[in-house]
């Protein structure tokens, strides 16, 4: 049994819920770049999530996993063919039917379980797109740091699909309904940038957001004492913040490009002000994941002075964005 969507051609992307369903409209005919994607999914956010059974704080820049897809849909009027199931084999039932006729699917996994993932860390809010099958393996389109195609083990698959814990999904599949066309951009960017404005200056809780940065500020001091294995926790931590999947400085290098498209496409000079502020924001957030790389490397706890200092300016930089957007 060798079943491959043969015109199937990936989607260049750096972020895996970006790039996925970048992949299936591609294939529906409809090619946005990926910082667009990100941006009318109102993606940016911001969370500092600690609690007691953690080893340590997670720090995400982005909203929830499946939040972004869900938005999207809405600002461009797609239907996304959902399923869920807690049975193995039906979550196998339910893709090999959409490969047999051509549909490819997006999956949520584990990244853990599959082959081509180097970096073995349980993340169950990772994205990919399955495009073909055979006996013995998936044939996946995912990010470029994966390579764009690559291809895992069936069994892999599964348990990447079936894994419990931390955002993950009963063996969560998606496809699209076919597209005769998008809407209008302009509206559907507008209501984005002003939707996305407001989640992220009302947060509903403290640490996240806004609010989120100014509680990482404080807290980052006390990481020395939170920490039973400095070194790897604040290594992994900073390269969670610039290279997985990111796009580089926590999604903002996403959201710089996308408030440069829409300064193209609208004529509003609040745009163009907030896009300015987020040419700096940007290299901010390089700059704080670099001190607590450094920091550690070698336990210098002034590095996280400098960062915790750096991370109240970003967060008056942010809000000024923000607000202008508003």
């Amino acid at each position: 049994m060798v079943n491959i969507i043969e015109d199937f051609i990936p989607y260049q992307g750096e972020h895996c819920e970006t790039t996925a369903i970048g992949n299936l409209l591609q294939y529906a005919g409809v090619r946005l770049s990926e910082s667009m994607l990100f941006g009318l999914g109102q993606g940016l956010g911001f969370i500092y999530w600690d609690s007691k059974g953690m080893d340590f704080p997670f720090i995400g820049g982005r909203v929830k996993p499946d939040e972004l897809t869900a938005n999207l849909a809405d600002r461009l009027g797609l239907t996304v063919n959902l399923q869920e199931t807690s049975s193995v084999n039906k979550a196998w039932q339910n893709v090999r039917s959409c490969i047999e006729r051509g549909i490819p699917v997006g999956l949520k996994l584990d990244s853990y379980y599959l082959d081509y993932f180097n970096n073995k860390v349980h993340f169950a809010g990772h994205y990919a797109v399955l495009y073909g099958i055979d006996d013995e393996y998936a044939y996946m389109a995912d990010t470029s740091q994966q390579g764009g195609l690559a291809k895992t083990s069936l069994t892999g698959l599964a348990a990447a699909r079936n894994a419990k814990g931390p955002m993950s999904s009963r063996n969560r599949s998606f496809t699209l309904e076919p597209i005769d066309g998008l809407p209008p951009l302009a509206p559907a960017i507008r209501e984005s940038l002003t939707k996305n404005a407001h989640d992220y200056l009302n947060p509903p809780i403290r640490n996240i957001g806004n609010k989120g940065i100014v509680k990482m500020s404080a807290e980052i001091l006390k990481w020395p004492s939170r920490s039973s294995n400095f070194e790897h926790d604040l290594g992994l931590t900073a390269l969670l913040m610039e290279r997985a999947g990111t796009g580089g400085a926590l999604f903002r290098n996403l959201y710089r490009d996308f408030l440069r498209e829409c300064a193209e496409r609208l004529d509003d000079p609040r745009i163009e002000q907030a896009h300015h502020l987020f040419t700096e924001i940007a290299p901010l957030w390089s700059s704080v994941s670099a001190l607590i790389d450094h920091a550690g490397r070698t336990s210098d706890h002034q590095d996280l002075v400098q960062a915790s200092k750096l991370l109240l300016e970003i967060a008056d930089k942010e809000r000024a964005a923000m607000e202008l957007l508003l």
